[in-house]
């Protein structure tokens, strides 16, 4: 094959790579179906391929095993069926992106992509990898149809990210680690996530879903913040360290928030506008907080009787009354546990986060002024520039 047809332009029709040249240093598009048809006699395939914008007929790729390279669809509104009925290794990334008629994705054998990013896809409702995806390092999934992510069951990975899809009901994997980070935000809200094998990960997002289920999480290096959410109840049972923040707020729902075994956040710990959880007894273990602790809303309690250690500003602000737990901070603070400003009241109007000014039930604000140590925004907790002293 001349050398000239190896650095063909990357709107290459089949004629061109196709008499069966299984290899372009070019990204290869196909135009038509019978372009994808005469790539049948490639085994594997070295290059990345495309789909047209333009390509109304339905796709089908078949002879392909393993694809060294990416295989992308965008901006295609035309398009409504794709397969790859003996593709098993995809070494690039899989970009399904603005395709707003594709409704059917059919790859059965399919077991080994390095990443997925897939990107309104409103028609999508099924995943068709019949073998099941175990191995991926990245997967996007961003506002499309899907009722299920049946057919992806990864072991482990670097990130994962699954927001606005707004019929997914289930989100059940083996996954045994998270890298990077794992985010499932603003999808249905009723969304069951369990995920019973996980054991470590770095960063945990979780926004707007029904239930989640984390049984076997031991540590986590970075941040967990949960975002409101629907469930009445959330347990980390074995969870023994955060190595960044740990943020819960909004869960209107919220009744119950269980950590029996954790001993160490290492930056912030923020609890707040959790409307229904009148208890804060989830820490029985914990030790040391590195950042600010900052805990906001109805409780009639806030306890954590271990607690030897919080680095930065310390606020807790309740509408109930908080004698007996502010009397126990207190005693904290004096032995100098507590080392930045400091904030313990109930009974007040409208509760707030660090920095804000509380007001009794007679609408009194309490007097105060100095200096509030910056909090870190990893999960959007703002840095502040003001405490609150009693």
């Amino acid at each position: 094959m001349p050398s000239i047809l190896r650095l063909a332009l990357p709107a290459l029709a089949v004629s061109g790579f196709a008499a069966a040249q299984c290899s372009n240093s070019a990204t290869a598009t196909i135009q038509n179906a019978g372009d994808a048809t005469a790539l049948a006699s490639c085994s594997t395939y070295s290059g990345s391929i495309a789909i047209a914008t333009g390509v109304a007929d339905d796709i089908s790729i078949g002879g392909i095993k393993e694809l060294k390279g990416n295989l992308v669809i965008d901006g295609n509104s035309n398009i409504k069926r794709l397969g790859a009925s003996e593709l098993e290794t995809l070494s690039g990334e899989l970009t399904l992106n603005g395709l707003t008629r594709l409704a059917s994705i059919d790859f059965p054998k399919l077991k080994k992509v390095d990443s997925i990013k897939w990107n309104a896809l409103p028609n999508l409702q099924q995943i068709g990898f019949t073998a099941t995806v175990e191995q991926a390092k990245k997967v996007r999934i961003e506002n499309t149809g899907l009722r299920s992510l049946s057919g992806i069951n990864l072991q482990q990975i670097q990130t994962i990210f699954i927001a606005n899809n707004g019929y997914i009901n289930d989100i059940t994997m083996q996954l045994g680690n998270v890298s990077d980070a794992l985010d499932f935000v603003d999808n249905n809200k009723a969304l069951k996530v369990e995920l019973t094998n996980l054991i470590w990960a770095t960063n945990l997002t979780f926004r707007s879903c029904g239930s989640v289920a984390v049984p076997s999480l031991m540590k986590l290096n970075g941040s967990l913040g949960l975002y409101n959410n629907a469930f009445e109840s959330f347990a980390a049972p074995n969870l023994t360290t955060i190595g960044g923040v740990l943020a819960v707020v909004g869960n209107d729902a919220m009744t119950n928030l269980s950590f029996p075994l954790l001993t160490k956040v290492s930056d912030n710990l923020q609890i707040a506008n959790n409307s229904a959880l009148l208890e804060v007894d989830g820490f029985p273990q914990l030790k040391s907080v590195g950042g600010g602790w900052d805990v906001s809303g109805n409780m009639s309690k806030v306890a954590s009787p271990k607690l030897e250690s919080v680095k930065g500003t310390f606020n807790v602000q309740s509408s109930d009354n908080l004698t007996e737990s502010c009397n126990f901070y207190q005693n904290l603070k004096n032995k100098k546990y507590i080392e930045g400003g400091y904030v313990c009241r109930g009974k007040l109007v409208d509760p707030g986060t660090q920095g804000h000014k509380p007001k009794d039930q007679a609408g009194n604000k309490q007097n105060a002024a100095a200096t509030l140590s910056g909090i870190n925004g990893a999960l959007g907790l703002a840095a502040m520039a003001a405490v609150f002293l009693i």
